[in-house]
């Protein structure tokens, strides 16, 4: 029989305005950023991938749904695994091997080369996000936890885009290859800079914690898929994320045609819409806490839909409002779904978190590249019936959330 201990007593918490607060914040603030730019750093560059190695736009969107489907895969593992373990050593290794990843798909000879560093690099990544959430729900005191976490979820956003727009501008100076290595070093320095901030705290595990059964894990994953509002919380996770990269991948395919025509820096530049994540992730969060979840991630869905609507319209202008919409509702929703996982499971929230996020980034990998499918056969019309069909299952998800805590 196995007794659940991963949950810290409240003595242990890390109380909100402390110096060790601010530090754990800071330190996983740069993990979110590490993280998500070299993940999405290949993004802007799908359009010269395509044209490098002769492929089509759903081909080549397999540099980033290759290493989105790797990572989920790692995050269902290390999120439950690293229950017991030095989460802080973990975190460091995964985001210092992952960015040495991303310098060798750099240099990759052929299009197999590329895919295969960019899938050992989702595997490595898997070791962050699954353990940062834990992390934080396991040593932030509860009445903290939806800043903290907006703030980590903020960092991510700050990485998306400065991994999109650097990688963009850097590429069409010196080229995609360039650009992909010094995203790698840009990573490495990242996770110096994480692993010296980040206190080491006392807790992290017990001897029991770590000789933990298959069993035991298998247990915890069955409890939380029959935990009221979880499965829904992670069915949100998959189709939320499924929009939102569908829509960034190959929004830089109909910019780049006419009546746009953008060069790569330009198309890069729109990515600063991530600014709109970063305020929206620790805003959401915090209001989530004093209003009440569900309210919060119904309106961050509907910001979406709003935003996927207003991509249609031919002007410029109206694009880059409509990305940004998108931009900011998807970020809301995220900062809620990923913080209430963390509520609702009261214990093992390392399984939890990797059931999450397991879901979050098939949705990447698969709906991404089933986007592909879309803007091939219709173009961006067919790619936003797409996504809107995705978000009005996911509106259905967070209405029937209401009252679940």
């Amino acid at each position: 029989m196995h007794s659940e201990s991963a949950a810290p007593a409240a003595p242990s918490w890390v109380q909100a305005g402390t110096p060790a607060y601010r530090r754990i914040s800071l330190a996983l603030f740069l993990a979110g950023f590490a993280t998500f730019s070299l993940l999405y750093c290949v993004q802007p560059v799908l359009p010269e991938l395509a044209a490098h190695f002769s492929l089509g736009a759903a081909g080549s969107s397999l540099a980033l749904s290759v290493t989105t489907g790797c990572l989920a895969v790692a995050i269902f593992v290390a999120g439950a695994l690293s229950e017991g373990r030095d989460q802080r050593r973990l975190m460091f290794a995964s985001m210092a091997l992952a960015a040495l990843c991303n310098v060798l798909a750099a240099v990759a000879p052929t299009w197999g080369g590329l895919l295969a560093a960019r899938a050992f690099e989702g595997l490595l990544l898997g070791g962050v996000p699954a353990v940062a959430m834990a992390y934080l729900s396991n040593h932030i005191h509860p009445r903290g936890l939806g800043f903290s976490m907006g703030l980590y979820i903020g960092g991510t956003a700050f990485g998306g885009m400065a991994g999109r727009i650097g990688m963009s501008m850097l590429a069409d100076h010196f080229g995609w290859r360039a650009a992909l290595a010094t995203m790698g070093v840009l990573g490495l320095a990242s996770a110096v800079g994480f692993v010296g901030l980040l206190p080491r705290t006392g807790g992290s595990g017990t001897p029991a914690a770590r000789s933990r059964t298959l069993s035991y894990h298998l247990d915890a994953w069955r409890t939380h898929l029959q935990t009221p509002g979880l499965p829904l919380l992670f069915a949100s996770g998959f189709a939320l994320m499924g929009v939102f990269v569908s829509l960034f991948n190959y929004a830089g395919f109909r910019l780049a045609l006419p009546p746009y025509g953008l060069s790569q820096t330009q198309i890069g530049l729109i990515f600063s819409v991530y600014l709109f994540g970063m305020v929206a992730s620790p805003t959401a969060g915090a209001l989530a806490d004093r209003l009440g979840r569900a309210p919060v991630l119904v309106g961050g869905v509907v910001l979406m839909s709003a935003g996927v609507l207003l991509t249609l319209v031919a002007p410029l202008a109206g694009v880059i409002a409509g990305i940004a919409v998108l931009t900011f509702g998807f970020f809301v929703a995220h900062a809620v779904a990923s913080g209430w996982v963390g509520r609702l499971a009261l214990q093992s929230r390392g399984h939890a978190s990797s059931l999450y996020l397991l879901a979050y980034y098939l949705g990447s990998s698969l709906l991404g590249s089933a986007g592909g499918w879309f803007w091939e056969h219709g173009r961006w019309p067919a790619l936003v019936a797409f996504s809107l069909a995705l978000l009005a299952g996911a509106l259905w998800l967070a209405l029937r959330l209401r009252g679940k805590g």
